[in-house]
């Protein structure tokens, strides 16, 4: 099978079907059998593999306090510091998901094939789920006293110069994707977009000399969009995936991800490779520097029971507002202050809070069917969506599987030559690169999809001007345009 991404080698195996529907889920790899069948047994294993104080519970000393497992490495001897990604780049990859897909169906149980099940937004990356449908069908997402309704409405948290997303009388947010509002961290991301396209209208304005209030908004959603897929092709995926993957899926084009019309969501994507990040997510955070009655405020991602104040918890929970409810981004991204934190290795080890999701995330628990832990959740997924193992896409993407004694941990579950696909991403990159970036088998899903989705997109620069290079400042002076990042972004966003 030949194309303009390439030959498949005769030993490695194409997509059954790539040509989905645009808008819904599909697979990369439809020739191959599920890791396992779906039953009592299996999910009980999979239950035992995913539970709190299992083998993908990192420990953390949580009775420690949320700064100490911050300043005191020894307390994290088993979820160490991933040196080459910061803190904020888990976040951005949380925002980047909730841009591509939007599923309010999903659920555990078993259901429809996934090439039936509809993706309720466009999978691009387009900003969707900042612009909605734009100011004419989504007006409660702009300011109408502002820019006649081309800028977006913000509001403040209660601390002078720090903002909050615009909420109705309950707290709830009023944005394009309500995923965004999870956690104060992609929360105050979604608000940092909000304000760059705010600073870019007025650059548009200033700059072009555009008088027309469409043209204005067209333009500035163009700029805000173009450099933001630039900062996922030049700063997310070559740190996330490796840059030598990320060239090589530019310069010889895509092996698995493929479509005759428009892009799909593979599965292998969404269910099991891109959750890499979940490995990423850190116990506690320094949310900012002064919001805690002038100190830090430190606190867990979540806790079970975020506190006895619903309207300011003790945790980084979200749909709420409180003056201390704010980020600092210097914690989250390099701006060469100092003051940034790693995010974890990609690794098979979760941190601890992430094992006892709290009602907010995960309302009317149940241990069996709708259990409160993130890592049982994933690994039932793959049940629900057939999905096979780790080492038949290995193989089928012509590589050498990882070894069985690579698994051991899974020996009591029959499970070391068969792992779960979202096991065996993270134990790739765990075991071939120490944890600090995806392995060859989850680099090239998510990579591929990534320039997919680009290339598939008429909108984007890298169909309409491939050679395009952003021209909005750098807050280093050294820097050009090509060098611009998600710090460049934030700063002229004046969040930062």
């Amino acid at each position: 099978m030949a194309g303009r991404h390439g030959v498949y080698p005769k030993d490695v195996i194409p997509p059954k079907s790539t040509y989905f529907d645009a808008g819904r889920f599909g697979r990369l790899f439809g020739k191959l059998p599920p890791f396992a069948t779906d039953t009592p047994a299996m999910r009980q294993a999979l239950l035992e593999i995913g539970k709190p104080g299992g083998i993908m519970d990192a420990g953390d000393a949580l009775d420690q306090g949320p700064a100490r497992l911050i300043t005191d490495l020894s307390l994290s001897q088993h979820n160490p510091n991933n040196p080459r990604l910061t803190a904020g780049m888990t976040f951005l990859g949380q925002f980047l998901d909730h841009d591509m897909t939007f599923d309010p169906t999903s659920s555990l149980e078993r259901q429809a094939d996934p090439e039936q099940i509809a993706n309720f937004r466009t999978p691009t990356l387009g900003l969707d789920n900042v612009y909605g449908t734009g100011p004419g069908a989504s007006p409660h997402l702009y300011d109408q006293r502002a820019g006649r309704g081309i800028k977006f409405l913000l509001e403040e948290t209660g601390t002078p110069g720090k903002q909050d997303l615009p909420r109705n009388s309950q707290n709830t947010a009023l944005i394009g994707d309500p995923r965004n509002d999870e956690n104060l961290i992609v929360s105050q991301l979604h608000l940092a977009f909000l304000r760059f396209h705010n600073a870019v209208v007025d650059y548009v304005r200033a700059e072009l000399g555009l008088s027309d209030t469409g043209e204005i908004f067209a333009e500035a959603q163009r700029i805000v969009r173009w450099h933001y897929q630039w900062i996922i092709l030049h700063e997310f995926l070559p740190l996330t995936c490796g840059e030598e993957m990320v060239e090589d899926v530019l310069r010889n084009g895509r092996r698995f991800y493929n479509w005759r019309n428009e892009p799909y969501i593979p599965v292998e994507f969404s269910v099991a490779a891109y959750r890499f990040g979940h490995s990423q997510v850190r116990p506690s955070y320094r949310a900012n520097f002064t919001g805690h009655n002038g100190q830090p405020f430190f606190a867990f991602i979540f806790t079970p029971t975020p506190g006895a104040t619903p309207n300011d918890p003790d945790d980084l929970s979200s749909s709420v507002r409180a003056p201390r409810r704010f980020i600092d981004w210097p914690t989250f991204f390099d701006f060469g202050d100092g003051h940034v934190r790693p995010n974890k290795t990609i690794d098979t080890i979760l941190s601890t809070p992430l094992f006892a999701l709290p009602g907010t995330v995960v309302p009317e628990p149940n241990p069996a069917s709708n259990p409160q832990s993130l890592a049982q959740r994933n690994l039932l997924r793959h049940l629900t969506f057939a999905l096979p193992s780790g080492q038949r896409v290995a193989r089928a993407m012509g590589l050498p599987p990882l070894p069985d004694g690579n698994f051991d941990d899974l020996r009591p579950f029959r499970l070391e030559n068969r792992a779960p696909l979202w096991f065996y991403v993270l134990r790739e990159a765990g075991d071939i690169h120490d944890g600090r970036h995806l392995g060859p088998v989850g680099g090239r899903i998510v990579t591929e999809v990534f320039v997919g989705l680009l290339e598939g997109d008429k909108g984007s620069f890298l169909t309409q001007e491939p050679d395009w290079q952003p021209f909005l400042p750098t807050i280093d002076p050294g820097r050009q345009g090509d060098d611009f990042r998600i710090v460049d972004l934030l700063r002229f966003a004046g969040v930062a």
